[in-house]
């Protein structure tokens, strides 16, 4: 498989093969409001490589993304787009098979005041802005701009086949570049699936392959789906050299990327199932106010027919309407073991009583906030309503739906989806469970469903992850948790687990494991009076940037004048081995920016927003106007660029020469300034922290088939009295540190009287003293040493796998490099605020621990610990 091949270049090549080839000019493009996550990098990436590089691409070129939904897929089209707006294409197509997810990425690609709206207020390449465009067809669109034909595939497919004037036609696509983009791509693969050879002709696939892909060698289709079935031959055949990414649900899942899911399965009447899920929904309301999250958690009621649905809505406002407190004590009785008796728990300690929850369900439940939906009754209200579910004077807390809604519908803040009905479709084949129709579309529907609400608690944490799998009772899992409720039908529900498992949407099985403190470790010093050093993030306010070197902004550049002439080719004699070309020389010429004149340089400023006084200040603090940026030697007026070409051209620069020239010095500026100055700095003072406030008793969330993998089979931490948690689960390299201190250990007691290493199971993090990247070291070790002082040490260490090293097989020039240049660091340059009589700290780093790097590791703790 194609994505197999690239996964082996990134293994070879290094980690950040594919992510390192993502052009900050596609980047800056894009709507700064969505900043792309390392996977949606990779995918860029490994289409830049396709598409420049790979010495087996096809002409013309079909591929395919296979990634999750939710993962994005949407923002990648975008930068695709870009991407090959820049290689020179302007003519693309977008299709899918619904009109709603036409209509969505109508609003995604061109309504620049959408929450959704995935370009840059201003899209420019160099000096030129590009606009987004939405055409009919490509006969008169603009060749400067992004032209974009949106349709449906069976309107495509009529359009072309049934021309009508202004329309498409086969002819039209003759001798242009055409971009095709397909969207929930797997119904190509059900006509693959589905279709004699014979009969394909007459498909919308014969359609887009024959009439428009197949027309032009330059020609480009680009397939995306959460869905492809690799398991029937044909389509694995026909795809094997077309995935060119394949990020499915299962690595978006542990990636952190998704919601957990978990089936709530209650013997109840539809309509005490759908008041039970409303409760529980209320409940997650309450928990992200206590936080101060602004969340309005949305329920999908699914019924299986249109006129089940309007039946079940009914039903369910007459059920709000006529609230009694015994609603609520036949919903507390039978809650014991799951979800629901946090909910009473929580209730009883916040004093809240069921005639409060009554007002309140009837306050959010009430007509108006709930929405019947089907093919019958949508239109562009509820249209707008749907799409802009988390906006926040949306009200919408209910909808009542059939199928309507298992494609193409994005939203975050579905959190519980009721199965209002009873049946089963699948079937059972040699012990292996087969879904059917109505099982898998819930399944991609949970799917759908599944993608993450993003929050944070502080700005140190990724917003868009999941952060309480280490921390499994901590009361916020709720609002990372999506609930799908059914009736008690044991079969169903190990159906619906098994597909769920399939589609890499739930673990095969996960287990909960312990990670406490050793009761006897909580008898000791270390853990009574202990503390651990910890660093700030504090906003980089750039204080000691005075000029560009400051920045780490280089000041000399060398650019080449385009000559516009034509070079001519001599053939020599036979004998001679050659030829030579007939050219004028050229010449080099070094010119001071000064010397190009203020207006010159303050036009091309205009051409580039970086360049606003407001942003450039932040940057480049101490500045007091942009003519001050301009005719200072620290910054513009002390640049020197040197040109080359023909000695005329050269020694007569035109007014656009040296605005291009001063353009792409000055674009290069404000690459380097983005990049080599963090918004963020980790401070050097490292401040004090009692042990037991940082480490406590936490349970831990473990895929299953991850559980054997990362337990440690060769020491028995239980009992070795310097490790301080009752458990440990960790990757090779990790358990490979542990086997390693456990024979270094002897040699640290002839030195020091008590040791204790505990494994930071996102307990704390450290802050880098540049940028400020977050960092957590997989473990601190302490050490206490008794002389005339007390002497307490205290270390980072951070095994590291083969995988993370740079070209030479080290870790200095890798993108983990950072952080082990911060830990060699810490000796010299962190400071404690914590000052005891007879007693001195010391903070140590070590570099990465490697089994193939262990003697440098060992040197290194043997001199700082035992010279």
């Amino acid at each position: 498989m194609l994505y197999e091949t690239f996964n082996a270049n990134k293994e070879s090549l290094g980690e950040d093969f594919f992510t390192s080839r993502v052009d900050d000019e596609i980047v800056q493009n894009l709507n700064p409001k969505f900043e792309l996550r390392e996977y949606q990098k990779e995918a860029i990436g490994r289409f830049d490589f396709y598409f420049k590089e790979y010495h087996q691409r096809k002409f013309p070129a079909q591929l395919l993304f296979h990634m999750a939904t939710g993962s994005g897929k949407t923002l990648i089209m975008a930068a695709n787009i870009l991407q090959l707006y820049k290689e020179g294409y302007r003519n693309f197509i977008f299709f899918v098979n619904s009109t709603n997810i036409i209509e969505k990425t109508k609003d995604n690609f061109l309504n620049p005041l959408s929450e959704k709206y995935l370009f840059a207020p201003k899209i420019k390449f160099g000096d030129k802005e590009v606009f987004v465009k939405e055409v009919n067809n490509f006969e008169a669109a603009s060749t400067e701009d992004i032209n974009i034909l949106f349709a449906t595939t069976s309107l495509l497919h009529i359009r072309i086949n049934n021309p009508k004037e202004n329309a498409l036609t086969e002819e039209e696509f003759e001798g242009k570049d055409i971009i095709l983009i397909s969207d929930e791509a797997h119904h190509v693969q059900a006509i693959t699936r589905n279709k004699k050879e014979e009969e394909l002709e007459k498909t919308w696939e014969y359609t887009v392959l024959k009439k428009i892909f197949e027309k032009n060698p330059k020609n480009i289709l680009l397939e995306f789906t959460a869905t492809i079935d690799l398991g029937n031959e044909d389509i694995r055949k026909k795809y094997e050299d077309k995935i060119i990414y394949q990020y499915d649900l299962k690595s978006f899942r542990l990636d952190k990327y998704s919601k957990e899911i978990e089936v709530l399965e209650a013997d109840l009447e539809p309509v005490d199932r759908a008041l039970q899920a409303a409760v529980l929904s209320q409940y997650r309301r309450k928990i992200a106010e206590k936080y101060k999250l602004r969340l309005k958690p949305v329920l999908l009621f699914k019924s299986k027919t249109i006129k089940e649905s309007g039946e079940n809505y009914t039903a369910f406002l007459e059920k709000i309407k006529n609230l009694s407190t015994r609603d609520f004590e036949i919903i507390a009785a039978r809650a014991k073991g799951t979800t629901l008796e946090n909910v009473f728990a929580y209730l009883a300690k916040s004093g809240i009583s069921f005639e409060n929850l009554i007002q309140e369900l009837r306050e959010d439940f009430a007509e108006e906030k709930c929405m019947l939906l089907d093919s019958e009754n949508i239109d562009e209200e509820r249209q707008l309503k749907l799409n802009s579910l988390e906006d926040r004077n949306n009200e919408i807390r209910a909808i009542f739906a059939v199928n309507m809604l298992n494609e193409g519908w994005d939203v975050l803040n579905l959190f519980d989806i009721v199965r209002l009905y009873d049946t089963r479709d699948g079937s059972w084949v040699h012990g292996k469970y087969k879904p059917g129709n109505t099982t898998m579309g819930e399944a991609q529907l949970i799917g759908r469903g599944a993608r993450y609400y993003p929050f944070w608690l502080n700005s140190t944490e990724d917003k868009y992850k999941r952060k309480f799998d280490e921390d499994v009772e901590n009361e916020l899992r709720i609002v990372e948790t999506l609930h799908y409720h059914s009736a008690h039908n044991p079969k169903y529900i190990e159906e619906i687990k098994s597909t769920l498992t399939e589609l890499g949407i739930i673990p095969e099985k996960h287990v909960q494991v312990s990670l406490f403190i050793k009761p006897e470790f909580k008898k000791s010093e270390f853990w009574k009076r202990g503390v651990v050093f910890i660093n700030d993030r504090v906003e980089n306010q750039r204080e000691k940037i005075f000029s560009l070197a400051n920045a780490k902004i280089e000041t000399n550049y060398k650019w080449r004048l385009k000559t516009g002439e034509l070079t001519e080719i001599v053939i020599l004699a036979e004998s001679e081995a050659g030829g030579k070309n007939k050219t004028n020389g050229t010449v080099r010429k070094t010119f001071k920016f000064s010397d190009f004149g203020e207006n010159v340089l303050r036009g091309a400023l205009d051409k580039i927003e970086f360049f606003k006084f407001d942003n450039l200040k932040r940057y480049f603090p101490h500045i007091k106007s942009v003519r001050e940026f301009i005719t200072s030697p620290e910054y513009l007026s002390g640049i020197d660029i040197e040109i080359s070409g023909s000695k005329e051209k050269v020694n007569r620069l035109t007014a656009q020469e040296k605005i291009e020239a001063v353009l792409f010095v000055i674009k290069t500026i404000s690459e380097q300034a983005r990049t080599k100055t963090a918004d963020f700095v980790g401070t050097n003072l490292f401040k004090a922290k009692m042990l037991k406030e940082v480490f406590y008793d936490k349970k831990i969330k473990i895929d299953k088939d991850e559980v054997e993998n990362k337990k440690l089979e060769d020491v028995n931490l239980a009992e070795r009295d310097w490790y301080a948690q009752t458990e440990f689960y960790g990757t090779d390299e990790e358990q490979n540190f542990i086997s390693f201190i456990d024979g270094f250990i002897e040699k640290l007691r002839q030195k020091y009287s008590d040791i204790a290493l505990l494994r930071n199971e996102k307990f704390f993090q450290v802050f880098g003293l540049e940028d400020g990247g977050i960092f957590e070291p997989d473990f601190i070790m302490l050490l206490r040493r008794r002389n005339h002082v007390v002497s307490i040490y205290q270390i980072f260490i951070e095994p590291k796998g083969n995988q993370f090293k740079d070209k030479n097989g080290r870790f200095e020039d890798s993108k983990e490099g950072w952080k082990q240049k911060f830990l060699l660091e810490l000796e010299n340059k962190a400071d404690t605020d914590f000052k005891l009589e007879n007693t001195q700290f010391k903070l140590i780093g070590l570099p990465f621990y490697n089994e193939k790097l262990k003697k440098e590791f060992e040197e290194a703790l043997e001199n700082k610990l035992l010279g």
